[in-house]
């Protein structure tokens, strides 16, 4: 190859990547900078101004409301994550590989898909006549009577918002891995049957290892959606649930913008603590 040759294919390279690059600065590194810079700005009761400080930063640490809310934020990620993984995966399977055929396969892809034609917050309210004292799933468990009295931690508590979370963002685990799943070339399953291989074996060896990346890019994308999650806890706890997203849109509310942007931030760099730890499981470029 020509220097000429070598000089032009990279002027083309450069200027193929001029675009992505400028939007990625204009509106992800750019927002992100100045959310940072608002942070360490002067708040007080009113106002705001550009003078810089760490009270803002020593505010967040100080308080036992905001460090639980992090605290909460994350462990309610952590159950969510598992229990989307958990029924996730047995979906996805049975979609993905055991769904001999592909238009039966898409059929079910689309009826999991079919909730998200309504509106968020009317899947989030959905929730609460069927976990109320009065709703539907306590009425049922008293006719059948497996309990006495209506259970009252079903709605307006954390397991209400673990609830809603798994059932909204789920269908998020189920599609990457269904894709992967459905990749997997049947002959290989076929000859580790001819092997003598039985289901624990092929499952393990075969099935698990080749959808990894399907579960690593589904755990990402729940991680990204439930760590910024606010409305399924405020609409389903009754308030008594506070994450990160939450007290954003309430310091947000009260034009305390320092203090939202130090939780913006917080958030921020969690979320690129959990993205990056998922990428070091598997090399997405190379397996997908």
């Amino acid at each position: 190859m020509s220097a000429a040759t070598s000089n032009r294919d990279k002027s083309n390279t450069f200027r193929l990547l001029v675009p992505g690059v400028v939007w990625m600065i204009l509106f992800l590194v750019a927002p992100i900078m100045m959310i940072l810079y608002v942070s360490f700005w002067t708040q007080t009761t009113f106002s705001i101004n550009s003078t810089l400080t760490l009270d803002s930063w020593k505010n967040f640490f100080a308080s036992e409301a905001y460090v639980g809310a992090l605290w909460t934020t994350i462990r309610l990620w952590l159950i969510v994550l598992t229990l989307t993984l958990l029924i996730g995966y047995p979906a996805a399977l049975f979609v993905g590989l055991l769904v001999k055929s592909k238009t039966l396969s898409t059929i079910l892809l689309v009826l999991c898909v079919i909730p998200f034609w309504t509106s968020f917050l009317i899947r989030v309210l959905a929730w609460r006549p069927m976990l109320g004292k009065e709703g539907a799933i306590n009425i049922i468990l008293q006719k059948l009577g497996l309990i006495d009295s209506p259970i009252e931690v079903l709605l307006f508590s954390e397991l209400s918002v673990v609830i809603g979370m798994t059932q909204i963002y789920v269908v998020f685990m189920v599609g990457p891995i269904a894709f992967m799943l459905g990749r997997i070339d049947r002959n290989i399953i076929e000859a580790a049957r001819d092997l003598g291989a039985g289901f624990g074996r092929i499952f393990w060896k075969i099935v698990l290892p080749l959808s990894l990346p399907g579960v690593v890019v589904g755990a990402i994308f729940v991680s990204v959606m439930v760590l910024g999650e606010f409305a399924t806890s405020g609409a389903l706890s009754g308030r008594k649930v506070n994450l990160l997203g939450n007290i954003i849109v309430t310091q947000v509310g009260s034009l305390k913008w320092a203090m939202a942007s130090v939780v913006g931030v917080i958030l921020t760099i969690l979320l690129g603590i959990v993205v990056a730890g998922f990428l070091r499981i598997v090399d997405l470029k190379r397996e997908i």
